[in-house]
């Protein structure tokens, strides 16, 4: 059962093999409730919530539950634990493709593209003025990386032409990226107050619920960029946008929000934030991909094989 939609590069592996039932969209909770039972699999993603209820209904048939994506902050591990369900993510495959957007949104909050493209959509432009509209370089800046898993350590990578100082934190150290890409690792903290870009790739969990609250952001160097392509959740959206009305920070680029679709009115009405609709995996390459391994995913184990990418 697939509670949204799949790409076709994953969905013809499913149909191939088993009876699939496709969903919308937006499916309403109480036709997702009846269109899972007696699933073998769902194949859920972030707006998902697989709880216990969702469980029952599918009943003891269910075997795995295949998240669309790499973060799996949508799903109850006691609950699938409790029911013996196997859960999978799709990692590795939307890698690329998010680092290559959190480094566009460095870029595009840093030289206030979304404002320049507003100016000029509204035909409020008159002309080139040498003092208007004056951004940042990534070049010569020092760009701190909360997280160094695969998505943080691409962000590294890719940023080594801009030729940044590059810190990072992380639960544990990473000495082969700090001798080949350059990297420090310090406190949190300190990087905050070095840093004149902060880009988040930390997951979403109890213990990272507003990371960047109004303390942290208290912390940051005065003027600089904060980037979140990983989960909303990571940022206290009220903190930040006080944060970017009285100039602590310059601008901010996000692509999560915590209450997605939602976005936070006041951030709406600032100029100096780029919102994006979550679209940090969405590259031709990257969904076909994410689909793909959804699909080999729910075979492996329906097939009493071990998972590729197991979170459970």
């Amino acid at each position: 059962m697939i509670a949204r939609r799949l790409p076709a590069a994953g969905l013809d592996l499913l149909a191939e093999r088993f009876d699939v039932v496709s969903g919308e969209l937006s499916p309403a909770r109480d036709e997702l409730l009846t269109r899972v039972e007696g699933a073998a699999a769902i194949v859920a993603d972030p707006t998902v919530p697989v709880d216990g209820e969702l469980l029952d209904a599918a009943g003891p048939a269910l075997r795995v539950v295949a998240n669309f994506a790499v973060g799996f902050d949508n799903v109850d591990f006691d609950a699938t634990e409790a029911r013996g369900v196997v859960v999978t993510n799709t990692p590795d495959v939307l890698t690329n493709a998010t680092a290559e957007l959190a480094v566009t949104l460095m870029l595009a909050a840093a030289r206030r593209v979304g404002e320049a493209e507003r100016l000029v959509r509204d035909r409020k432009w008159t002309g080139w003025d040498p003092s208007a509209l004056l951004g940042r370089e990534l070049a010569g800046s020092t760009v701190g990386i909360v997280g160094l898993g695969r998505i943080g350590l691409r962000v590294a990578e890719l940023l080594r032409g801009f030729e940044p100082a590059l810190l990072y934190t992380s639960p544990s150290p990473r000495p082969e990226a700090e001798v080949r890409l350059g990297l420090e690792r310090v406190p949190l903290e300190e990087l905050v107050e070095r840093s004149d870009f902060v880009t988040l790739h930390a997951p979403s969990t109890p213990a990272t619920h507003h990371l960047v609250d109004r303390a942290l952001l208290e912390r940051f160097k005065r003027g600089a960029v904060l980037v979140n392509a990983a989960r909303g959740s990571l940022v206290d959206a009220k903190a930040l946008a006080t944060a970017l009305r009285d100039g602590r920070l310059s601008a901010a680029g996000l692509d999560v929000f915590e209450q997605e679709p939602a976005v936070d009115p006041e951030l709406l009405a600032l100029e100096n934030v780029v919102l994006l609709p979550h679209v940090g995996s969405a590259t031709a390459a990257a969904r076909d991909g994410m689909a793909r391994l959804v699909a080999e995913n729910v075979i492996a184990v329906l097939s009493g094989k071990p998972p590729l990418s197991p979170v459970q």
